[in-house]
C-alpha cells in the first residue's frame, strides 16, 4: 500500500481498491488519473481476476467530483485520465468482474462509479443520489445507465429531483445485490470476490464482453456473434485448454483446475 489517495491491496487474484481521500473521498483530476492507472493495471495483469472498489471510513463511499477542485478552477471537461472519471467509466476491454462495496454515501460521480461495477453490495446506512440537477448540471453517465438498471420512472425521479435513496430501497429496486451491516460489508465482498476468482477466468471474460457489447445490439445479431465466435473472448475460450478441462472434469466428476489458458 502507498501513501496516495488510492490504496491498493493485492490478495491472491483479488485486487482491493480503496478511495481514501479525506474528508469525503471526493475525486479530482489527479485522483482520477491514479484510479485509471490502477484499473488499467488490473485489466492487464493476467494474475488478477477480480477487483473490489470501496471507500475509506464509514460515512462516504464517494460524493463524486471534488467541488473544492472545481472552485479552484478544475473544469468539468478536464483530463481525468485513462478510463475517464474514476478510472472505470470508459475503460476499454475490462473483461474482469468488479464489485463495488458501498460503505456510505454514494452520490453524483460516486454513484456513477458504483454503477460501473458488475455487482454492488451496500452497507445498511449507505445512501444514493444524483444531486447534479440542483447545481444546474447533468449526471451524464447516470442518465445513460440508471434507466437500464432500475425501473424507468424511479430512475427518472432520481435524475429529475436529486432525491436520496437509502440502501433498503436500492435493494428493493434491484440496484444493489445485497444490503449488509457495515461491519460485514468487506467480508461479504471478499467472499464473493474469492468465489469469482476461483471460477473460470476465460468464461468470466466472455460473459463480460458479451453483456457489454450486446447491450446495443438486437438479440439475434448478438447471438449470431456468440455462436460464430466473433467476440474475441469467446473465440479464445472455445480454443482454450480450460474449455477442454471443464469437459474432462465434468466427465471425471471432479473439480476443474482453471489456468486461464
Amino acid at each position: 500500500m502507498t501513501e496516495t489517495p488510492i490504496k491498493t491491496l493485492r490478495r491472491g487474484a483479488v485486487l482491493e481498491v480503496t478511495l481514501d481521500r479525506p474528508r469525503a473521498n471526493a475525486i479530482d483530476a489527479p485522483t482520477s488519473k491514479i484510479m485509471g492507472a490502477v484499473f488499467t493495471q488490473f485489466r492487464d495483469d493476467p494474475d488478477l481476476r477480480v477487483a473490489i472498489v470501496t471507500g475509506a471510513g464509514q460515512k462516504f463511499f464517494c460524493p463524486g467530483w471534488d467541488l473544492k477542485a472545481a472552485a479552484d478552477g478544475e473544469a468539468p471537461d478536464s483530463d481525468y485520465g485513462v478510463g475517464g472519471f474514476g478510472g472505470l467509466q470508459e475503460l476499454r476491454g475490462l473483461n474482469k468482474p468488479v464489485i463495488a462495496a458501498v460503505n456510505g454515501i454514494a452520490c453524483g460521480g460516486g454513484f456513477e462509479l458504483a454503477l460501473c461495477a458488475d455487482m454492488i453490495l451496500a452497507a445498511d446506512h449507505a445512501r444514493f443520489a444524483l444531486p447534479e440537477i440542483r447545481s444546474g448540471t447533468v449526471a451524464d453517465a447516470a442518465s445513460i445507465k440508471l434507466p437500464k438498471r432500475i425501473p424507468y420512472h424511479i430512475a427518472m425521479e432520481m435524475l429529475l429531483t436529486g432525491r436520496w435513496m437509502d440502501a433498503q430501497e436500492a435493494e428493493r429496486w434491484g440496484l444493489v445485490n445485497r444490503v449488509l451491516p457495515a461491519a460485514d460489508l468487506m467480508t461479504a465482498a471478499r467472499a464473493i470476490a474469492d468465489e469469482l476468482a476461483a471460477g473460470p477466468p476465460l468464461v468470466l471474460a466472455a460473459i463480460k464482453e458479451i453483456v457489454r457489447e450486446a447491450e446495443a445490439m438486437a438479440f439475434r445479431d448478438a447471438l449470431n456473434r456468440v455462436t460464430k465466435s466473433q467476440f474475441e473472448t469467446v473465440e479464445r475460450l472455445y480454443r482454450s485448454d480450460d474449455q477442454k478441462e471443464g469437459a474432462r472434469a465434468f466427465a471425471e466428476k471432479r473439480d476443474p483446475v482453471w489456468t486461464g489458458r
